[in-house]
C-alpha cells in the first residue's frame, strides 16, 4: 500500500524536482517511521531526501532535517504542528501531494486539531490521497481533508480477510483467561505471536507475566518512551523475541512479515479494529492463524465482528480443558511475581520521587538557616 502513493510521488519528482514536494501522514509513529523506511528504498537510486517528523523523539534534531529541505516529509500530525508553529522558516506552501494513510483514524476526531492546522497551510491546488484498508463512508469526513472532485478507488467493498488466514476463537471463563493465553502460547510453540490488549496496563502485565512463563516477550503501547517503542519493534522484527504484547497502537499498517499468530486477548470494541489486528499475520499471500479470547462478557462485542465479517468463525478445539486447567497453578504463580514486580516497580519511582522531594526541601532549607 505504501508503494502505491509512494511511486507515483518519486515518479512525479523526477519529473519537475523541487524541495518540500510530499507530505505523508500517518496515525501512529512507528507507521510514520516504516513508510519513511519504504520512501528511503524507493528513492534511493535517485537520492531521495526523507525526513521523520514523530512526536517522542527530538524536536531540534528533527528540526534540522527540516533545515535540509528534504524532498518527502513524513509525521505524525502532531508534531507536524508544532514544527509548523515553533521551527522557523519551516512552511507547506509548495508542496503538491498530501497523503493520509490509514484515512480513517486520522479523520476520526483524535487529530482534529491538528489536521485543521495543517490543511490551513497546505496550499489549494495539491493532490490528496486518502488510503486505508477501512474506508470511512461518512462524506462529511472526507469533505473534512477538502477534497475536490474526489475519486474513489476500491479494492473490494466488503470488509474482508484474507483466504490464507484461518481464524477461531476460544469461549473461555473468565478467571481463567491467562491460564488459556499461557496454554495457547505453549501450544504454539514455534510461532513468532502477537497478543493483542486492550490497555497499556494489561499490555505491561501480560508481557512480564509471559516473561516469568519462560517465554521471551515484549511489550508495545502508548506509555513507553519512542526509542523503547522503536526499540521493542526491531527486537521484534529481528526474531530476538518470540512474543509482542501490544496495544491498538501496533493494530494498523506494520508491516511484520514473520508473524505467524495473532492472538486477542481482549476482544476489540470497534469491529474495524479487529480487521487490522488479524491483518497483521498472513501478510501478502502467506498463511496465519488469528485466535480471539471470548469470555461471558465478549459475546455481544463477538456477534459484532461476526455479523461486520458476514460470517460465523469456528472454534478451536486443539486445546482440551484438562491440560489447559493443569498449567493454572504455574499462571498463578506467575501472576503473582508479576504483581510484586510492577509493585515494586511503582515503590521505587515514587521512592525516588520522595527522595528528589527531600533534596530540594533540604537544599532550600540549609541556605536559610545561615
Amino acid at each position: 500500500k505504501t508503494g502505491a502513493f509512494a511511486l507515483p510521488i518519486v515518479q512525479r519528482l523526477l519529473d519537475d524536482p523541487q524541495r518540500f514536494f510530499a507530505v505523508v501522514l500517518a496515525p501512529t509513529r512507528e507507521l510514520c517511521v516504516q513508510i519513511g523506511e519504504q520512501f528511503e528504498a524507493i528513492g534511493s537510486g535517485i537520492k531521495l531526501q526523507t525526513a521523520v517528523i514523530v512526536g517522542g523523539l527530538d524536536m531540534v534534531t528533527q528540526g534540522m532535517a527540516l533545515a535540509k529541505r528534504p524532498h518527502v516529509v513524513v509525521a505524525s500530525p502532531g508534531r507536524l504542528v508544532d514544527h509548523l508553529e515553533n521551527t522557523k522558516g519551516f512552511h507547506l506552501r509548495t508542496i503538491r501531494y498530501l497523503v493520509m494513510d490509514e484515512a480513517d483514524r486520522l479523520l476520526s476526531m483524535d487529530f482534529d486539531e491538528a489536521l485543521d492546522k495543517i490543511l490551513e497551510t497546505v496550499p489549494r491546488d495539491r493532490n490528496t490521497f486518502l488510503f486505508s484498508a477501512t474506508m470511512t463512508s461518512k462524506v462529511s469526513k472526507l469533505q473534512r481533508a477538502s477534497l475536490r472532485r474526489p475519486v474513489k478507488v476500491e479494492v473490494s467493498t466488503k470488509h474482508d480477510t484474507v483466504k490464507t488466514l484461518v481464524q477461531n476463537y476460544m469461549f473461555v471463563p473468565y478467571k481463567f483467561k491467562q491460564t488459556y493465553l499461557g496454554a495457547l502460547i505453549a501450544h504454539f510453540q514455534h510461532y513468532a505471536v502477537m497478543v493483542f490488549v486492550d490497555t497499556c496496563l494489561n499490555a505491561q502485565k501480560l508481557s512480564i507475566m509471559l516473561r516469568h512463563l519462560g517465554y521471551s516477550t515484549v511489550a508495545l503501547h502508548g506509555q513507553m518512551s519512542q526509542v523503547q517503542r522503536l526499540g521493542a519493534l526491531s527486537g521484534y522484527k529481528a526474531g530476538e523475541t518470540r512474543i509482542l504484547v501490544a496495544t491498538d497502537v501496533a493494530s494498523r499498517g506494520l508491516d511484520i512479515p514473520s508473524v505467524d499468530l495473532v492472538v486477542n486477548y481482549d476482544i476489540p470494541k470497534n469491529s474495524k479494529d479487529y480487521i487490522h489486528r488479524v491483518g497483521r499475520t498472513a501478510r501478502a499471500g502467506r498463511s496465519g492463524r488469528a485466535v480471539s479470547l471470548v469470555t461471558q462478557y465478549d459475546i455481544e462485542l463477538f456477534q459484532r465482528i461476526e455479523h461486520f465479517l458476514e460470517r460465523k468463525l469456528e472454534e478451536f478445539t486443539e486445546l482440551k480443558e484438562p491440560a489447559v486447567k493443569a498449567k493454572h497453578e504455574r499462571v498463578l504463580e506467575a501472576m503473582r511475581s508479576t504483581e510484586l514486580e510492577l509493585r515494586e516497580k511503582e515503590e521505587d519511582a515514587t521512592g525516588k520521587a520522595v527522595k528528589r522531594k527531600m533534596k530540594q526541601l533540604s537544599s532550600k532549607g540549609g541556605k536559610k538557616r545561615k
